[in-house]
């Protein structure tokens, strides 16, 4: 009788196909990140503005951060000036259109995500 085998499931192939998946995700939230930024730098009014140097800023900005936010106490302000500062160089603007384009980045992303949860439902008091 012609069974399947019952041994231990390939596990390399497993961690592989985990791994695949990581790179895929990845790659759509900086994509997804990158619009958001595109947009809110279009609303600041920077010019030459694509989603290409949307996501470099995003990738730059967000390591940036990331090694700069542990500081205690101050750690979280000058993380947000590194990645406005990385906005700023990367559209080669002034720090006011920088600091817009970042908050209306932000403020894009809470207006999406809301519409999605009236889309889908959720309830806003969750929040």
């Amino acid at each position: 009788m012609m069974g399947v085998p019952m041994g231990a499931p390939f596990v390399p192939g497993l961690f592989a196909a985990m791994g695949f998946m990581a790179v895929i995700v990845i790659l759509i939230v900086l994509v997804i990140a990158g619009f958001f930024l595109m947009l809110g730098a279009k609303f600041a009014g920077i010019e030459d503005v694509t989603l290409g140097k949307s996501m470099i800023a995003v990738v730059g900005g967000g390591i940036l951060a990331l090694l700069i936010g542990w500081i205690p106490i101050i750690g979280w302000i000058l993380g947000i000036l590194v990645y406005v500062w990385v906005i700023k160089t990367v559209f080669n603007t002034d720090w006011g259109k920088a600091a817009i384009a970042w908050l209306m980045t932000i403020v894009v992303e809470i207006i999406v995500m809301f519409a999605f949860m009236v889309l889908l439902g959720i309830s806003v008091a969750l929040f």
